[in-house]
């Protein structure tokens, strides 16, 4: 979102410093007002488009990219995480955002109970072309939409012309021009570039309807600009026929000589410009591919890698050649070498020394584990970090357009004191299938069970997993007396899913029975799902998740 407003805001400069430079002095005035709102709706517009014929790979001196992994995480919760509210799961500078807007809107609504409370203490009278509205004990005059607002002071031998220039703002529908811009600032308040453009338009509406207005005795025209005391409103989407700071520019503009029909050549500066902006838009490559968590980010500089979201052919892991989702099998295997191999360094212990580790490789186009790179809180788990991911497997390289290719792969890895055995709840993992026949690992399904409200959805696995996550968060509810012990950790949470779409067979292993006890309670709540289906048949699936449970 900050990406889009920073380059639509850098698109609407350069569109005003190319108006202001070549076209604000010409009187072209039809021509510069279609520039201005085809240049500013396309600065909202361009940030979106990539044509993928102008698409090109960025050059490594120039382009940094930032990968991330899309996993199922474990859901960390604190005591009060049931009550998150609304306002709390929105981000600071949406926040703001969005209070913003709210109150640009409120004001844009006061202004329009002014038009309407001025119209209602009026004289109103209805003619072919437009609606007269006498204003009591006024002098001012502004036109909005099909309504003219004179003045009742104002003198009755200038009225003529004064309407005869408002006309030409009902007839152009100048108020529509006004209202876009009006809206826009609702949407963009903090923009700046947005005023001056809603600025620019006002003015050239006075100039055109000067221009349609006056034909003849452009001096009267002058002086009775110029001999009224002036009255202005203060609403921006109006048009007003005195307004003491467009009066010079309406007078110089009124005795200016017509431009030269060659000039409007220089709208066709408008063409290279839109053009560089496609090419800038399009050749944004290696953007980011799914973020985990805010900030789980490590930034690499990019070579010739494709993001492990947006390739092809995933590498294909070791025993995951005949896996029908290779890219979950993949995901799957890297975490389980990370629990086999995992060795907690008794320094670390000794010293307290606990967190995550960012940790960020590539598995190259012959399928080896290379450029191996950490961002963790201390020396010795980054150590730790790279012996685990070294010993990772050769595997069949990842490929584009059916070419290895190099594939960027990031995953955190959490080192936690306080926790739970991971290598024996793997092991309860693995043998919950051998109680049973057909139970099938989540990883290896065919189809995953569908949650309640996902039956639409483009990818039900994600959504599954989206909504699980939910309903811990929505459910949980630290166990008073674990707070008053201190008690806390992250509980392995193990549980089936039947043929029938049922939730069955939980089994969890943590640090505290009462914490047990709550993941189960939770888990126990899932609602009844369509099945896992393996082979267009539906079967028994395994699931797992990690709730941790953290004191503040």
């Amino acid at each position: 979102m900050i990406t889009y407003i920073l380059e639509s805001l850098a698109f609407q400069l350069v569109f005003l410093l190319t108006y202001d430079l070549f076209l604000k002095k010409e009187t072209f005035f039809q021509w510069n007002r279609t520039y201005l709102l085809v240049t500013f709706a396309l600065s909202l517009i361009l940030p979106w488009v990539k044509i993928q014929a102008l698409q090109t790979t960025m050059p490594q001196e120039l382009e940094t990219t930032t990968v991330f992994l899309a996993q199922l995480n474990g859901v960390v919760l604190g005591p009060g995480a049931e009550e998150t509210s609304f306002l709390e799961r929105i981000s600071w500078p949406y926040l703001v955002l969005g209070v913003g807007s709210i109150l640009a809107a409120i004001w844009f609504a006061y202004k329009l109970i002014q038009i309407v409370r001025l119209r209602n203490r009026s004289i109103v009278e209805n003619y072919k072309e437009f609606i007269k509205v006498t204003v009591p004990k006024s002098t001012s005059a502004f036109s909005f939409f099909r309504n003219i607002f004179m003045g009742a002071d104002i003198k009755k031998d200038k009225e003529a012309n004064i309407l005869a220039h408002e006309l030409v703002h009902v007839k152009q529908l100048h108020s529509l021009d006004l209202l876009f811009f009006e809206l826009a600032r609702i949407v963009f308040w903090f923009n700046p570039l947005v005023y001056i453009y809603q600025g620019r338009v006002a003015e050239l509406h006075e100039f055109i309807a000067d221009e349609k207005a006056v034909k003849q005795n452009k001096a009267a025209h002058f002086e009775m600009i110029l001999s009224e005391a002036f009255q202005t409103q203060n609403i921006s989407f109006v048009n007003q026929f005195f307004n003491k700071s467009l009066i010079k520019k309406r007078i110089v503009m009124l005795q200016k000589k017509k431009s030269k029909a060659v000039w409007q050549l220089k709208y066709v500066l408008l063409l290279p410009l839109v053009l560089g902006m496609l090419v800038y838009t399009s050749c944004e490559t290696n953007k980011e591919n799914s973020e985990l968590e805010s900030g789980d980010s490590v930034s690499i500089t990019a070579t010739k890698e494709i993001p492990f979201g947006e390739v092809d052919e995933v590498p294909v892991f070791p025993g995951c050649e005949d896996a029908v989702d290779k890219k979950a099998c993949f995901q799957e295997k890297i975490q389980r070498h990370i629990r086999k191999n995992f060795h907690y360094p008794e320094a670390a212990q000794e010293q307290g020394v606990q967190g995550r580790v960012s940790s960020i490789f590539i598995i190259d186009v012959e399928g080896n584990v290379v450029d191996i790179r950490m961002r963790g809180p201390h020396e010795l788990l980054e150590k730790e970090t790279e012996r685990i991911l070294t010993k990772l497997p050769q595997m069949q390289p990842g490929k584009q357009d059916g070419q290895p290719v190099n594939v960027p792969f990031s995953i955190p890895i959490t080192f936690r004191i306080q926790g739970t055995d991971d290598e024996e709840i793997n092991k309860e993992i693995q043998s919950f299938g051998e109680r049973g026949k057909g139970w099938v690992p989540f990883t290896a399904i065919d189809e995953a069970p569908i949650f309640p409200g996902c039956e639409n959805s483009e990818d039900k696995r994600a959504c599954f997993l989206e909504n699980v996550q939910s309903h811990v968060r929505k459910h949980f509810n630290y166990p008073q007396e674990a707070q008053e012990q201190g008690i806390q950790g992250r509980v392995a949470i193990m549980f089936g899913i039947n043929a029938d779409g049922d939730i069955v067979d939980i089994k969890s292993k943590g640090p505290s029975p009462i914490l047990e006890t709550e993941a189960q309670r939770i888990i126990a709540r899932l609602p009844k799902m369509e099945p896992a289906k393996q082979n267009g048949k539906p079967v028994d699936v395994i699931f797992s998740i990690p709730i941790t449970f953290r004191l503040k």
